[in-house]
C-alpha cells in the first residue's frame, strides 16, 4: 500500500499509512473471517507502535474485557466516531490513527457476522460491545437498538462512510448522521442473535438467564413463546419483561409528564388564599394609593395567581394491531396506555386485535400483566376491534380514538368508512402507523392517502410524536 501524500511535501506520510493499514484489516475481517497474516501483523505493529494494546486485534476479546485491563481507554471511546474538529481546522493525524485503531475493534466486535446457535454469554456480550458503539456515537447504551424510548443524541454533520469517511484519506470517521440507518440495523442484528440462541435451554438456568439483557428483540421471543414455557422458565421470561417494561415506563412516564400540563383555567375565580397572592401584582395596582408624606401604600385590592388548570374528563380509547407486524408498537403503546391510565380524570381503554378482538382495559393500568394476555402474531382484521371499539364512543367530543397499524386490511373499505364516522361524529381519531423505538415501519399506501384525505393524517415514527399529539387533546 502506497502512502498518501500531504499537501505541501514530497514524500508518503506515515500516519495515513498507519490508518489505511487499520481500516483494510477492519474491512478484510468484515467480509472474510479468515484472517490475512500480512495485514494482521502490520495492523500489530501499528497498535504496538502507537502504545494501544495489542488484545484490540483480538477479536475474541470483548470491549469490556480490554476496558477492565486498561480502564483508561474507557473515556476514549465515548464519543469516539462524533470528533470535534480542532480550533485551527488542523488534522491531528497521529491522534487519528489512534482513533482508528479504537473504532476498528469495536465496529469489528459489532458487525462481524458468524453463524451456528448463540449462547446466553455470546448475546450479553455483543450487547455490551453494541453499548459501547452506541456510546462511541454519542449516545446512551440501548438507545439506537429500539430498545429504549428515546432517541439519539451525537452530534450532526461530519464525514459520512465512504472512502474519505472510513479514514482512506479523509479524516478520522465521523457517523453521526448515519445514526437513523445505524440504530435500526444494530436492531435487526440482535433479532438475529436472539433467533439463534436456545432461549428456552437458558431460561431454564437462572445463572444464564441474569446474564441476559431485555431488549426490544428479546421480548418479542419471550411473548411469543411465553405460552410453551413453564415452572422456572416461565419465571425468568416473566423477570426479563417486567425490567424491560419497568425501565421503558420510566423515560416515557418522564416525557407524559413533561407534556400534560394544562392550560391555566381563568374562567375558575383563583381561591383567596395567602398562597395564592400576587404580592408584586398587588403593589403595581395599588400604587395610585402610595401616600408619601407617610410613606405607606394602602392596598384597596388583593389580587391572587389562577392555579387552576383544565383537566376535562376524557375518554382514550387505544386500539393496538398485535399482528406480527406490530410487536414494537404493541409494547411502546401498552406501556403508553397505562401511564395515561394513571392521570387523573383520565379514561382509558385498550384493545388489542389481530383476527379477533381482546378487551384488555381492566389491565389497562399494568402494562405487564397486559403484554402478558397478548396473543402475537396472525392476520389483521380491525372490523372486530371497531365492533368493541364503537360502543366505548359514547360522548364523542370528549373521546379521543388511537389506532395503532401497518393497516395492510383485507376489508379496507367497510373498515375505512367506519373510521371516518368516528372523526365525523365529532371524536377525535389519530392513526398511527409505526410507535417504535427506532421509528422505521411501513403502513399501507392506500389508507394513508385516504387519511390524508380526510384529514387526519397518519402519524409514523417515534413514540414522542403520540405522546405529543395526545398531550394536545388531553389537556
Amino acid at each position: 500500500m502506497s502512502g498518501q501524500t500531504i499537501e505541501g511535501t514530497a514524500g508518503p506520510d506515515p500516519d495515513e499509512n498507519r490508518r489505511q493499514v487499520l481500516y483494510w484489516r477492519l474491512l478484510a475481517r468484515l467480509f472474510d473471517s479468515e484472517e490475512q497474516a500480512s495485514l494482521e501483523s502490520a495492523s500489530l505493529a501499528v497498535v504496538e507502535d502507537i502504545g494501544l494494546p495489542p488484545a484490540l486485534l483480538d477479536p475474541g476479546a470483548s470491549v469490556d474485557s480490554v476496558v477492565q485491563r486498561h480502564p483508561e481507554l474507557a473515556a476514549e471511546f465515548d464519543g469516539l466516531m462524533t470528533p470535534e474538529p480542532d480550533a485551527d481546522g488542523g488534522r491531528d493525524r497521529a491522534a487519528e490513527v489512534r482513533r482508528a485503531a479504537l473504532a476498528s475493534k469495536v465496529l469489528l466486535n459489532v458487525f462481524a457476522r458468524d453463524s451456528g446457535a448463540v449462547t446466553a454469554e455470546q448475546l450479553a456480550r455483543w450487547q455490551s460491545d453494541a453499548g459501547w458503539l452506541e456510546r462511541a456515537l454519542g449516545c446512551r447504551p440501548g438507545e439506537l437498538r429500539g430498545g429504549r424510548a428515546g432517541g439519539g443524541t451525537a452530534r450532526a454533520g461530519g464525514q459520512g462512510v465512504g472512502p474519505t469517511g472510513t479514514g482512506f484519506g479523509g479524516p478520522a470517521p465521523d457517523l453521526s448522521r448515519l445514526i437513523p440507518e445505524i440504530g435500526p440495523e444494530l436492531g435487526s442484528i440482535e433479532a438475529g442473535l436472539v433467533k439463534r440462541m436456545r432461549l428456552r435451554e437458558v431460561l431454564t438456568d437462572p445463572a444464564l438467564a441474569s446474564r441476559l439483557t431485555p431488549s426490544m428483540s428479546l421480548i418479542e421471543q419471550l411473548l411469543r413463546d411465553k405460552d410453551n414455557l413453564s415452572g422456572v422458565a416461565l419465571a425468568n421470561a416473566k423477570s426479563l419483561i417486567r425490567r424491560y417494561v419497568d425501565e421503558v415506563t420510566e423515560v416515557l412516564r418522564t416525557q407524559v409528564e413533561k407534556s400534560t400540563v394544562g392550560e391555566l383555567d381563568r374562567s375558575v375565580p383563583p381561591k383567596r388564599v395567602y398562597r395564592n397572592l400576587d404580592i408584586d401584582r398587588t403593589i403595581w395596582k395599588n400604587l395610585v394609593n402610595w401616600d408619601p408624606e407617610e410613606e405607606r401604600l394602602y392596598v384597596d385590592r388583593l389580587y391572587y395567581r389562577h392555579t387552576s388548570r383544565r383537566t376535562t374528563p376524557q375518554r382514550l380509547v387505544v386500539v393496538v394491531d398485535q399482528s406480527g407486524s406490530m410487536v414494537d408498537s404493541m409494547v411502546n403503546c401498552t406501556i403508553l396506555a397505562s401511564i395515561f391510565a394513571g392521570l387523573p380524570k383520565v379514561d382509558v381503554h385498550l384493545i388489542a386485535y389481530d383476527t379477533q378482538a381482546l378487551d384488555l382495559t381492566p389491565w389497562a393500568h399494568d402494562p405487564f400483566e397486559t403484554l402478558l394476555r397478548t396473543q402475537l402474531g396472525g392476520g389483521t382484521d380491525g372490523t372486530v376491534a371497531m365492533a368493541l371499539a364503537q360502543p366505548k364512543i359514547a360522548e364523542p367530543r370528549n373521546t379521543v380514538v388511537v389506532w395503532i397499524s401497518d393497516f395492510y386490511e383485507w376489508r379496507t373499505d367497510e373498515l375505512f368508512e367506519s373510521m371516518a364516522a368516528i372523526h365525523r361524529s365529532g371524536a377525535k381519531f389519530i392513526p398511527v402507523g409505526s410507535v417504535t423505538s427506532s421509528g422505521r415501519g411501513s403502513v399501507n399506501p392506500w389508507f394513508r392517502e385516504k387519511f390524508k384525505d380526510l384529514g387526519t393524517p397518519v402519524i409514523s415514527g417515534h413514540i414522542k410524536k403520540l405522546v405529543h399529539e395526545l398531550k394536545t387533546f388531553l389537556t
